[in-house]
């Protein structure tokens, strides 16, 4: 049984999805996590329904369920297994933890070498890009940002690009304007607002409205830490030399 929608994409991503009894709410990728049954969302897990479904082991998201959640389900006698993905490199960790779990582990290692080798491969093809400055939206009401520790953070590292609140030790956080303002960013990223340019087309001051350094990427990409992130940092990484080409001439 998963938890959590990016834990769903690891057991599918690791040859278990015949083993899969149960997923969390949004569990939408790939399509066959769909017509799973559903037990709730990490912080309201039915668990009658879980009881009559039998699942032996549960895996449960390090960074995002709750304590008391994976405590429930231990005093249910289910085993649960944690999954942290700090790291880009945690998430092909969870993928072979997810194979020795189902017995798949052949699945698992090709799945999770293949995710690494993307990795790897954007980490030599950006490596010596000009730093670039970014901010992070994944919230506009109130504005939300990523700081340093957030897994977003380290994927703008591998694009050569720079959270303007990477200074921050929280893994997300609320902002004011004001403080957007003040750390200039080249480039806006993003991952909720449907129209980025219309919010801060108010402030054409700003490096990355004057530049048309805007841009929208998929929250499911980046904010879901599954093999699929590969997809989102390559995106990121295109959005942020589509910007650098901007600046002209030195």
């Amino acid at each position: 049984m998963s938890v959590a929608p990016n834990l769903t994409e690891m057991l599918f991503a690791a040859g278990a999805a015949d083993q899969i009894v149960a997923v969390s709410a949004y569990s939408d990728y790939p399509q066959a996590a769909s017509a799973l049954p559903q037990v709730g969302d990490a912080f309201r897990l039915d668990f009658e329904r879980i009881v009559a479904l039998a699942p032996t082991v549960a895996v449960v998201w390090e960074n995002g369920t709750p304590a008391g959640v994976a405590q429930r389900l231990q005093d249910l006698g289910i085993r649960v297994v944690q999954v942290p993905t700090r790291t880009l490199d945690d998430i092909a960790t969870g993928v072979l933890t997810m194979g020795e779990l189902a017995g798949t582990r052949a699945i698992a290692e090709r799945a999770a070498r293949d995710y690494r080798a993307r990795i790897v491969a954007l980490r030599e093809q950006y490596r010596d890009r000009p730093a670039i400055r970014v901010f992070v939206q994944i919230d506009d009401a109130p504005l939300f940002t990523v700081g340093g520790p957030h897994l977003i953070t380290e994927i703008l590292g591998l694009c050569g690009g720079d959270n303007v609140f990477a200074d921050a030790e929280a893994q997300a956080l609320p902002v004011d304007l004001e403080s957007v303002l003040a750390r200039a960013p080249e480039v806006i990223l993003s991952t909720d607002t449907d129209q980025p340019a219309q919010y801060w087309a108010r402030f054409p001051q700003l490096t990355a409205v004057a530049r048309g350094n805007l841009y929208q990427s998929s929250g499911d990409l980046l904010a879901r830490p599954s093999p699929r992130i590969a997809d989102g940092a390559a995106d990121v990484c295109a959005r942020l030399d589509e910007a650098r080409a901007k600046r002209g001439p030195s």
